[in-house]
């Protein structure tokens, strides 16, 4: 079994980015963090992704955009994170 690819766009001060790696983190989960304070060719990119959104932090597992903060807090509440997180893909 393999761990989830999990990217995370942020910035440095943003306390909702803060709070979305703590859960990461507190999850033992790798993670790949974009910070992108005032690049907009980044946060261009990051919008792309997510269907337009540019507020942070903007997070995808599996390449799958999962949303932000408030998202991820709301999947782990459900027992959904976990199993996004286990990445049973052969």
């Amino acid at each position: 079994m393999t761990a989830a690819k999990v990217e995370i766009y942020t910035w440095t001060t943003c306390p909702f980015c803060i709070r979305a790696k703590n859960l990461l983190m507190n999850k033992g989960v790798d993670f790949i963090e974009y910070n992108i304070d005032g690049d907009e060719v980044a946060r261009n990119k990051m919008a792309e992704r997510s269907n337009g959104k540019r507020s942070l932090p903007q997070i995808f597992i599996n390449d799958d955009h999962i949303g932000g903060c408030d998202d991820i807090y709301g999947l782990d509440r459900k027992g959904k994170l976990d199993a996004l997180l286990a990445d049973n893909k052969v």
